[in-house]
């Protein structure tokens, strides 16, 4: 879904993570999540955690995009609101459906405004 929603709007696509070395390299091997995704802010290299604010700052300054102009996605409430506190809109992500009913919202569709489930 978010490869596709990044083909059709060209959006660009950040990941943030509290993540170990060893399981983040492993997941972006695994998932072959570099095809898609323009930046990885994760913590076990720029030394912050969410859900401190400053992770999702760099995160703002690496990308050089406003606040008011990105999508958080993350399935802990507590991750959203931060970002939300930054003037970045956030969706709790609970279920495929409703995530993509969300996006929806945004204007972010796919295939003719149809997401489709996976598999």
């Amino acid at each position: 879904m978010v490869r596709g929603l990044k083909e059709r709007h060209g959006l660009k696509i950040v990941v943030v993570s509290n993540e170990g070395r060893e399981i983040n390299e492993y997941r972006i091997r695994k998932f072959k999540l570099e095809k898609f995704v323009d930046f990885f802010i994760s913590s076990c290299f720029v030394h912050l955690r969410k859900p401190d604010v400053d992770i999702f700052q760099l995160a703002l300054d690496t990308v050089r995009v406003a606040a008011d102009q990105v999508i958080y996605i993350d399935n802990t409430p507590m991750f959203v609101k931060v970002a939300e506190g930054l003037g970045i809109h956030g969706i709790w992500h609970t279920d495929y459906k409703s995530t993509c009913a969300k996006l929806a919202a945004y204007g972010l569709h796919r295939n003719g405004g149809i997401i489709r489930e996976p598999g």
